[in-house]
């Protein structure tokens, strides 16, 4: 019989995702263009060249294992600062123990997890480590480090770029989870259909459910695992999304160049993606108006009022009833007629406007309110465009004198632009005959 000594003694199972760490290159799964043959990573390893890197990636694809086999490989000390809970008094300390190891002629790997946590002073101080060579560091980021590393830090290390998992390949990692630990669990096709999809791409998800999945087979006392059993028993998140970073901002841009590029289908699904992902969809409704104006403009005006009154439909429903309206207003902009001349336009007058001299309006055009403005001329020689035929002004020119025509707008031939277009070049007929009889 054990003793309660006994009990506590007993180590706890480690996590399904610690006991299936890789030991060695050759069992890490994925990151094939890293770590295959002749590829950069594997070069590194072969060649014998420790350098400091950053591995920037998802969640979930290997980076903190990646950090420790590079300590194997090298037969380096490793020190690990979590960028979310250490500041310049950890980086210090870390430095300390560096030293210690240098002077037992050890070198050292630092690796900083989450990197783009650290402000600016915090990677500053890292950086007089780094260049000194008295460590290696190793950074982990599932920000770009464009923009989250400052740019001294960054020039030192070599960015390698991981890639979430395929579907073959967290098929594979179940497929050695079972072998590990999971063998008396009999998984149906369906069931890890099931499981790979939520993962998206996460091995630590995946091996996550895998143990929520044993978990529930205990208390069902069931061995067979099915899709239905996986949906019923598992706490199944949301696909990989956040909110304000790189997948959130690469989503947003999917979405609008589906739209622009006439692909209902992909627009539907991308606007799916973000709203499953819980994007908020009144940021997602303003952003589908800007696309109205920017790539449908003139050509179907139309389009503004479809997304407007989406937009005012999910102000009165809210979700999930609103998000429908969302859907429509966005197959609505993806099959419209296509223009940017508009937002074009716009941009190259603001531009022209802003590095261009203040010019006086023409006299003619003027407000003439008064008696002393209309003594200096203000309003005089003005043509009353209704009373012009075809209530046009033929050859009169409203911008400021000396400047000429820029041809900022230019209508497309699609859509209600083609009207348009053929409305202008009638116009600008009736200029020309009109400077002929001048």
């Amino acid at each position: 019989m054990s003793s309660v000594n006994d009990l506590f003694a007993a180590e706890p199972a480690a996590p399904l995702a610690e006991a299936l760490r890789p030991k060695t290159l050759s069992e890490v799964i994925g990151q094939a263009h890293l770590l295959g043959a002749g590829k950069p990573l594997r070069l590194a390893f072969e060649a014998g060249k420790l350098h400091s890197m950053i591995l920037w990636g998802p969640p979930g694809v290997g980076k903190t294992t990646l950090a420790r086999l590079t300590a194997h490989a090298f037969d380096c000390e490793f020190i690990a600062l979590s960028a979310v809970f250490s500041g310049v008094k950890d980086i210090r300390a870390a430095m300390e123990e560096a030293e210690r190891n240098l002077a037992q002629g050890r070198k050292t790997i630092l690796f900083v997890d989450e990197i783009h946590r650290f402000n600016k002073s915090q990677q500053d101080a890292l950086l007089p480590f780094v260049e000194s060579g008295l460590v290696t560091f190793i950074g982990a980021t599932t920000e770009n480090p464009s923009f989250e590393v400052n740019s001294a830090l960054l020039s030192r290390a070599q960015v390698y770029v991981l890639n979430s998992l395929t579907e073959e390949e967290l098929k594979q990692l179940l497929g050695r989870a079972r072998e590990k630990s999971l063998s008396h669990l009999q998984f149906d096709d369906a069931a890890i259909d099931t499981l790979v999809g939520y993962a998206d791409g996460d091995a630590r998800r995946l091996l996550n459910l895998l143990e929520q999945t044993e978990t529930a087979s205990r208390a069902q006392k069931t061995d067979r695992i099915t899709a239905e059993f996986v949906q019923n028993a598992l706490t199944l998140n949301t696909r990989r999304f956040d909110k304000g970073g790189e997948y959130f901002y690469d989503q947003i841009s999917a979405l609008h160049k589906s739209v622009r590029g006439s692909n209902p289908d992909a627009s539907l699904y991308w606007l799916c993606r973000m709203l499953d992902g819980g994007a908020d969809p009144k940021y997602l409704a303003r952003r589908i108006v800007r696309m109205a104006w920017e790539d449908i403009g003139l050509a179907d005006p139309r389009a503004m009022q479809v997304v407007n009154d989406a937009a005012e439909t999910y102000e009165r429903l809210g979700s999930p009833e609103g998000e429908l309206a969302l859907g429509q207003a966005v197959i609505y902009l993806a099959v419209a007629a296509k223009s940017n001349a508009g937002y074009t336009a716009f941009n190259q007058a603001m531009a022209f406007v802003k590095s261009d001299k203040s010019r006086e309006v023409p006299v003619h055009l003027r407000n003439a309110p008064t008696r002393l403005m209309k003594e200096l001329g203000y309003g005089h020689e003005y043509r009353y465009t209704h009373d012009e035929p075809e209530a046009y002004a033929a050859g009169e020119s409203y911008l400021p004198e000396g400047m000429k025509e820029p041809g900022w707008y230019r209508p497309t031939s699609r859509g209600l632009e083609g009207k348009i277009a053929e409305k202008l070049a009638h116009l600008r007929d009736l200029d020309e005959k009109a400077k002929k009889k001048d």
